[in-house]
């Protein structure tokens, strides 16, 4: 507290200490340790109020924007890049933007594989409105390979990443790696539209692409998915050396790689490399580590998204009907609110140019596993 009557009062009370028999002093003790009760009887009742969010009072859907506002309104929620720019000239005008409208901006939007889909990309962003502070999103990995205008893809996120650094992140996935490229076209397709140079240098920047995002301490976003063994922490992934090719087994592999599977207990997985993990692992893995749920990609679904392990386990997919062929949904998620509760918005192929998938690749590369 600055000014006022304390200071005072607790210089006295440190005369006291040093004088015990000093009355003046020690009248002025007695004041200054009803103080400090007080303040720390009014600290806790703050740390009990603080234990619920506000947002957990908030009822934003039946928040009515009254028919005389006329300022910038949010399409079906979503910012879009027209809202921002009439938001920005309802602000210089020294307007107030709508209570709804302020409280929706407050959420995440966690895109999966998009895969060299390049005008798939730019659907959600239509379809989603383009990354802003007030519009953050999240690219789970696996930006490259398979589509051919993988080069569109990650200059794009990485220009918007240059744009936004604190609010659009890219994880890694196991096709931000050498061997995964030079197989299935990204290595081909940046040689063909530019220089090995150039793919040397996309090389050493995957190298430093994080492995995992923790939201809120909530919710744990990864690539692959969880572990060969039990007993990983949030400390361990922190201390992993990710500035390299990732190695055939251990941690940083098993972020990459590894699936969910519907029964408990681990298995050999189908791609030959890490494990599937079953319902259990994934509950002792929340349990330590004191979250509610992970997000994860690497999987072709069908409705472009799905949920496992008794809602504990995420997948979401964003690239529609991937490589041409499998007729799946697209999906991305939001998450909003204080207990991040996961909204899934699908979405379908659009055309693109008559480049076929796979058009960079190795020519003995066939539509083998992601």
């Amino acid at each position: 507290q600055r000014g006022g009557k304390f200071p005072e009062t607790f210089q006295k009370s440190l005369e006291y200490l040093v004088r015990p028999n000093d009355k003046d002093a020690k009248m002025k003790y007695q004041e200054c340790n009803k103080i400090v009760k007080q303040k720390a009887f009014e600290r806790a009742i703050a740390s009990d109020e603080l234990k619920r969010s506000v947002v957990d009072s908030l009822d934003i859907e039946n928040m009515t924007i009254e028919d005389d506002y006329a300022g910038p309104k949010l399409e079906d929620g979503n910012v879009t890049l027209k809202f921002m720019k009439d938001l920005m000239a309802w602000f210089k005008d020294q307007n107030k933007l709508h209570r709804k409208c302020a409280y929706q901006t407050e959420e995440i939007t966690i895109c999966g594989d998009t895969h060299g889909q390049y005008y798939d990309l730019l659907n959600i962003f239509e379809l989603n409105g383009l990354p802003s502070i007030t519009n953050p999103y999240l690219f789970n990995g696996d930006f490259v390979d398979r589509g051919s205008f993988s080069v569109e893809v990650i200059l794009t996120l990485f220009g918007f990443k240059l744009l936004y650094p604190e609010h659009f992140h890219l994880l890694r996935g196991n096709h931000e790696t050498d061997n995964m490229n030079q197989m299935y076209g990204f290595e081909g397709e940046v040689k063909a539209k530019y220089t090995a140079q150039m793919f040397q240098l996309f090389s050493e920047v995957f190298q430093w692409l994080p492995l995992t995002q923790c939201i809120n301490n909530k919710v744990l976003v990864m690539h692959g998915g969880l572990f060969s063994e039990d007993g990983v922490t949030l400390d361990d992934i922190r201390k992993i050396d990710r500035n390299r090719q990732p190695p055939d087994s251990g941690p940083m592999c098993d972020l990459l790689w590894s699936d969910p599977q519907p029964q408990d207990g681990r298995s050999i997985s189908k791609r030959g490399v890490s494990c599937q993990f079953g319902p259990d692992v994934t509950e002792r893995f929340l349990e330590q580590n004191k979250l509610q749920y992970i997000v994860r990609s690497h999987e072709v679904k069908a409705e472009g998204y799905e949920v496992t392990h008794s809602g504990k386990c995420i997948t979401v997919f964003s690239a529609p009907n991937y490589c041409d062929q499998m007729g799946n949904k697209g999906a991305y998620i939001h998450l909003r609110g204080s207990d991040l509760k996961p909204e899934f918005h699908q979405f379908t192929a659009v055309p693109h140019p008559d480049v076929k998938p796979m058009a960079y690749a190795n020519s003995l590369m066939q539509m083998g596993m992601m």
